[in-house]
Formats: structure tokens, sequence, C-alpha cells
């Protein structure tokens, strides 16, 4: 017990639900506050966003609002959530190199070999440095529990598979910060009722949950606030809901932890998949566009699901909005459907969010 929670517990509050609330309200002023002076900077110094083949806008627009979101998640989660830091003491050095990484994409333009290198480094650090690793697959294809060396091979390459996905999903005003409040409140909410043991895990939801509504502000407002999170901001949301999802899975692995509980859903990893549906799809729907029309799965195209609404003349935000609808629903017939065997539901969940991908396709077609 820390030193603010034994005052409050003489009060009789819930050093908690304190920490729930501060780390929620600081954490959006703090981004709030930040936001303007770097969109100030950003246009005196020309570090803006310039429209090219994946965009989707027409203008220069300021793309480094991931900085003030790495600060305010820094900030707040050491303060409100500081035993994570103890528990995997790689993660606050992983989310600098990232930090450095995304900010250096943003400005002066990476290239592939030097980010993928990078996001190999932290995954690394992160895997091996603070255990966060897959275990067990719960007999998704028939597969249980993972050696050590496959796991970490296994963990690596998801972390640097889902950081990507999430990346290619920012391609509209809101789409990525939106569906980042969305998974990050939905993991919140699971680790809340999965005991006192994950609450640090609690408050860095709510952390992260309060930083991207300060940035969705300036994101979804006119031509003079708006600002994107760049890949500094969609990698920082990426990486954090991998590192989420692999400790839910944990969670129903048994531990011999003090203050931890165990508890059994077969499909924890099916469920994890769900709650990260969009970016997933999204991904594969266009590798196996580009692989259909024998071009390399790397090229940059606007075959994403969002590029297809614009292209039906929908708005950006009406656009954020079908989709974010669409893939919560798929969450909640998961979520409804949970104690189905594990592969059934993996079936169900991939069929409804490739459906979910074509349907604008279908709904082009028929307009012309």
């Amino acid at each position: 017990m820390d030193r603010l929670d034994f005052i409050l517990n003489n009060f009789s509050i819930s050093g908690f639900y304190v920490k729930l609330v501060l780390s929620f309200v600081f954490s959006f002023l703090i981004t709030w506050y930040s936001i303007p002076t770097i969109i100030k900077i950003s246009r005196r110094k020309n570090l803006m966003d310039e429209p090219g083949q994946r965009s989707s806008h027409e203008r220069k627009i300021p793309n480094l609002g991931g900085i003030a979101m790495f600060f305010s998640i820094a900030v707040c989660a050491s303060i409100f959530a500081y035993q994570l830091f103890d528990l995997y003491k790689f993660l606050f050095a992983s989310l600098v190199i990232l930090l450095y990484v995304g900010v250096m994409d943003d400005i002066v333009v990476m290239r592939a070999y030097k980010k993928l290198l990078a996001q190999v480094v932290v995954s690394a650090l992160l895997v091996i440095g603070s255990d966060v690793r897959i275990r067990s697959l719960f007999g998704v294809f028939g597969v249980y529990e993972l050696n050590y060396f496959l796991s970490v091979i296994f963990s690596i390459v998801t972390f640097i598979i889902l950081v990507n996905a999430y990346n290619l999903i920012d391609g509209i005003d809101g789409l990525a910060g939106v569906y980042g409040v969305i998974c990050f409140s939905l993991f919140g909410i699971s680790y809340y009722r999965l005991g006192e043991y994950n609450y640090p895990l609690v408050i860095l939801s709510t952390t992260i949950i309060g930083t991207v509504i300060g940035f969705l502000y300036y994101n979804l407002s006119d031509r003079s606030k708006k600002i994107f999170m760049g890949d500094t901001g969609s990698m920082l949301l990426g990486f954090l809901l991998t590192f989420t999802s692999i400790c839910f899975m944990d969670i129903f692995i048994v531990k011999k932890v003090q203050g931890a509980v165990f508890y059994h859903l077969n499909t924890a990893p099916v469920m994890a998949i769900a709650i990260m549906i969009l970016p997933i799809i999204d991904t594969l729907n266009v590798i196996i566009i580009r692989l259909a029309e024998k071009r390399s799965p790397f090229d940059a195209d606007k075959n994403h699901i969002h590029h297809k609404l614009l292209k039906l003349g929908i708005t950006h935000k009406r656009a954020t909005l079908y989709i974010i609808s669409y893939y919560l629903f798929i969450v909640i017939i998961s979520y409804f459907l949970r104690h189905l065997e594990v592969n059934l539901l993996l079936i169900i969940i991939l069929i409804l969010g490739f459906i979910g991908a074509y349907l604008p396709n279908f709904f082009m077609k028929k307009k012309n």
C-alpha cells in the first residue's frame, strides 16, 4: 500500500477510485493543454503531414499529436499506475524508444527497415526483459502451451504486426482515436472485473482513454485546431493495445503470484482478437487484395476500409461512426458467444470481420 492509499483509507476512501478519476482527468488536461503549443510549433517549423498516396486529406496538417499523447501517458501512468513499471521494468524504456522512432518518422520519414528494426528492439525488450509474452494459444489450431523460444518469437512478431496494423487504420479523422478509446474501455472493464491484482492495468486504461479523448477534441475540430497523432501516436496506441491484450490473455493462465486470482476462459485469445478485430481485418484485407493483384503486400494504396467508404461520398466522421459501430457489434457478438469452442468462435469473428471489410465493395458496385 502506498502513502496515498494509506491516507485515503484513514478517511474510508478507496485509493483505487481516486486514482482512477485523477488519472483520467489529468491525462485529459495534459493532452488538451499541450496540443495547441505543438500545433503552433508545427506550423512555425513546417512540421506538417502532406497529402500522399495513403492519406485522405487534401492539405497540410500538423502530425505530432503523438508527442502530447506520450507526455500525458508517461506522466500520469508513472504517478497513478507506477506498479506497472515495477512489474514490467522495460515498459517505459520501450515507450521512450518508440517515441523517438515515431517522431523521427513523422518529421523526416525513416526508412522502412530502420523502423522495423526499432520495433523488433522495443518488442524484444518487453517480451524478453519483462516477460510479457503469449504463453498459450488455448487450443487455437490445436495449439496450447508454447515453449519459451516459440513464445518469445511469436510474441515479438505479434507486437510488430499489431503495431503496424494499428498504424494503418489511422487514415481518417477520429478512427484510430475513437477505436483506441473503445478498445481500452473494453480491456479496462475486463481488468476491473477480474480482480484487484489487475487494478494498475485499469488505471493505465483510463489514463490512455483520457489522453485520447483530449487528442480527439483537436483531431475532430476545424482547420485551425486540427492535428493528427502521426506515427508517434498510432504506434504508441498499437504497442500499448498489444501489451494490454497479452496481459489480458495471461490472466487466464495459472499464476503463482500473491494476490493474483485464477480465472478460466478457453476463448481468451479470441476475445482479445475480437477487441482488436478492426486493424487485424483491415490489414489482412489489403494484403489479400495486393497479392491478388500481383503487387507487393507493402505497397501503399487506398484499399483500406475507410478509403472505400470515402469513395461512397461519406464524410470522415460518418465513416468512422459506421466502422466503429460495425466492429463494436462483432465484439458484442463474441462476448455472448465466449463459451463456444475456441476455433469455432475464431471462424465466426473472422467471417463477420471480412463481411464488414467487403460491405463497402458491395455498395460501390450497387452505386455504379
